[in-house]
């Protein structure tokens, strides 16, 4: 058995979780409301206040997809009950990021202002020192966004200017040696 995917998901009081034909599974929380459409070769199967994932046979491919249904669902429900966040710093001299309405407004050392408009479900914000604050219900969105504003200006390894995950290492090198 898969040691993921035989795991229970416990559901919190204010989640409600309906599995649709077709194993679309569709959760609705105090934050959000997601729908997604689950490998049909999984049994999903909800028992009082938990969801169970069982896979047909021990074949390769449904051991594959006992884990990734059973993870795929689980961040559904932590999603929809307390969210997912991502804290990007940013580093460098005239490096800035300000919050416009509901668009992000960045000064990354272009010649131009970078705007990001933000799909529904995920929120930008600017904290103290120049951080932006991505949060949202849909985990691979909100991790899909930070990796966009990442890479508009990722982290240099000589003097670490760009922006980088708040727990993000760079390693560093060396400059030029001196004449000698």
């Amino acid at each position: 058995m898969s040691r993921i995917g035989k795991q229970p998901i416990s559901l919190p009081n204010a989640v409600t979780v309906t599995i649709g034909t077709d194993n679309v599974v569709t959760v609705k929380g105090p934050k959000a409301t997601l729908t997604q459409q689950m490998p049909t070769a999984m049994r999903i199967a909800q028992q009082d206040s938990t969801v169970v994932v069982e896979r047909p046979s021990d074949s390769n491919e449904h051991r594959a997809l006992h884990g990734l249904t059973r993870s795929l669902l689980a961040n559904m429900v932590t999603g929809v009950s307390t969210g997912f966040t991502k804290v990007l710093e940013i580093n460098g001299v005239g490096y800035r990021a300000q919050k416009t309405g509901r668009n992000l407004t960045m000064s990354l050392g272009f010649s131009h202002p970078v705007v990001i408009e933000p799909p529904d479900g995920v929120e930008l914000n600017t904290g103290e020192r120049n951080t932006v604050i991505v949060s949202g219900a849909d985990k691979q969105l909100v991790g899909e966004i930070a990796a966009n504003i990442r890479g508009l200006r990722p982290p240099e390894p000589y003097k670490g200017k760009g922006i980088k995950y708040q727990d993000e290492r760079i390693r560093r090198k060396a400059g030029k040696a001196g004449k000698k």
